[in-house]
């Protein structure tokens, strides 16, 4: 059985709270997030913390940053996997006290054996329990696993809407063990139970779990419940092919941010990191959920690009809305632990975002640029700016300045007064812009000189020009 195609769509992001949320664990949860949003669905979130050596608090709360920073946002509460225990063991329960599970009393050495008595012949060493018939009237006084009791004639097969059809005989399925012998449950019947209860219609997650979707049907058959749609998308690579590690630079969302990324243009990226929609490359969030489909993701792994993910986040920069980007601006630098800015610079920041965001692809990018609007006088220019204020070009400064004094202050009649006054000294307007994006930003690289003064304005601009005179 399949789920049905009027139930309203359920996805689920499930991660577990090991470390930070990876970057193709961040893929994994836009998938489902733009399935089921593009569909008027439910998008859930599941912790799944059975591993209780290795679960940790903190990791939780950076797998939640992550997903607040991208703004997946999830529907209903936060699910954790390790407060189910009691109710995984007693769908076990259930299995066993119909027959579809039993009772397994071999120990860990008699494993082995078999194991190691089926190399030396040659034979499968996949486990077969002597108990999986025994009468329970032979059962001795020992500690016990559950396990169920698979299929062991005929074929399984994964109707996959990446991967197509994928058939598994079942005779090379082991009988799986659902519980362990003090008694609490494995991973793989968690997350069954859990997807069930929680109605996930849809189970999108990496390929590397293809194979654990034949077992976790096995507990789905012999319960009688819905098996979800299954969707397997495939790992996402380094630049060189091989699987995205530590090598290929940061892993982690929150990295991200805190490299400056607006979110945004890495929800942008994300999104195309396997998946495409004709040849659309930049698209916002409105357009991803409509056009997202199973068919538009590739079978091969993506190779994750740099250079693709600045571009993308530059287009994204550029449309954004000026408020929302100081917003923005101002929670990465809380990420990347650098000093707010003054509320004063940061209406300055947002007043120049016009002359600003066309340009960068990273906030550390436009923050640079932003140079001129957040330094603070007197200003110390860099030594290729500070050449262009020899006494000539001080003496013109200072000759401009009262003529500045009255003029009306708008972009227009400031760049008519200049070229003016150029025109005046007898030299091109290119002469003039060196010293004063020297005194106005002590940069010899700046945005428009008539930008930065209409950002200054005239008090500002009238003081910094007087400085450089002097």
């Amino acid at each position: 059985m399949t789920g049905s195609d009027t139930s309203p769509v359920i996805t689920r992001f499930a991660p577990s709270p090991t470390g930070f949320l990876h970057i193709g664990g961040a893929r994994t949860a836009l998938f489902n997030w733009l399935y089921a949003r593009g569909r008027g669905g439910k998008f859930l979130l599941r912790i799944e913390d059975t591993d209780r050596e290795r679960s940790t608090p903190e990791a939780t709360a950076a797998i939640l940053q992550g997903l607040e920073w991208l703004g997946l946002d999830h529907d209903g509460e936060v699910i954790s996997q390790f407060d189910g225990a009691a109710r995984h063991a007693e769908v076990a329960h259930q299995l066993l006290a119909e027959g579809k599970a039993y009772k397994c009393f071999a120990t860990q050495e008699e494993i082995a054996a078999f194991r190691e008595a089926a190399r030396a012949e040659g034979k499968s060493t996949l486990y077969r329990s002597p108990w999986r018939d025994a009468d329970p009237a032979t059962h001795p006084d020992a500690p016990f696993v559950v396990r169920i009791k698979a299929p062991q004639t005929g074929e399984t097969v994964i109707r996959d809407q990446v991967q197509g059809d994928v058939t598994i005989r079942n005779d090379q399925l082991d009988d799986m063990v659902l519980l362990r012998a003090d008694g609490t449950p494995v991973y793989m019947l968690a997350v069954v139970v859990d997807d069930h209860d929680m109605g996930v219609t849809h189970v999108i997650r990496g390929d590397d779990h293809l194979n654990n979707a034949a077992r976790q049907m096995m507990i789905y058959d012999a319960m009688g419940w819905d098996v979800p749609v299954w969707a397997h998308i495939p790992l996402i690579h380094g630049p060189d092919g091989k699987k995205l590690s530590k090598r290929h630079g940061a892993l982690g969302a929150q990295e991200y941010q805190a490299m400056g990324y607006p979110a945004a243009g890495m929800r942008n990226y994300l999104a195309r990191l396997g998946w495409s929609h004709g040849d659309d490359e930049f698209f916002t969030d409105q357009q991803a959920q409509d056009w997202f489909d199973f068919d538009g993701i590739g079978r091969s792994p993506a190779r994750f690009d740099t250079k693709k993910l600045e571009n993308l986040c530059g287009q994204h920069i550029a449309v954004s809305e000026d408020a929302a980007l100081r917003h923005e601006i101002e929670a990465y630098l809380t990420a990347a632990d650098q000093p707010a800015l003054p509320q004063a610079k940061a209406d300055a920041l947002e007043a120049a975002m016009f002359c600003l965001k066309d340009r960068a692809k990273t906030f550390p990018d436009l923050l640079e640029k932003a140079h001129f609007a957040l330094t603070y006088r007197p200003i110390e220019p860099e030594p290729k700016a500070a050449k262009n204020l020899d006494a000539v070009s001080r003496g013109i400064l200072s000759d401009l300045t009262p003529q500045l004094q009255n003029a009306s202050w708008s972009r227009d009649t400031l760049e008519g007064t200049l070229n003016a006054f150029a025109e005046a000294h007898g030299m091109k307007f290119g002469k003039l812009a060196g010293p004063l994006r020297a005194a106005l930003a002590g940069r010899a690289a700046t945005p428009s000189v008539f930008d930065m003064m209409v950002v200054l304005g005239r008090e500002e601009t009238i003081a910094r020009l007087t400085d450089a005179a002097a």
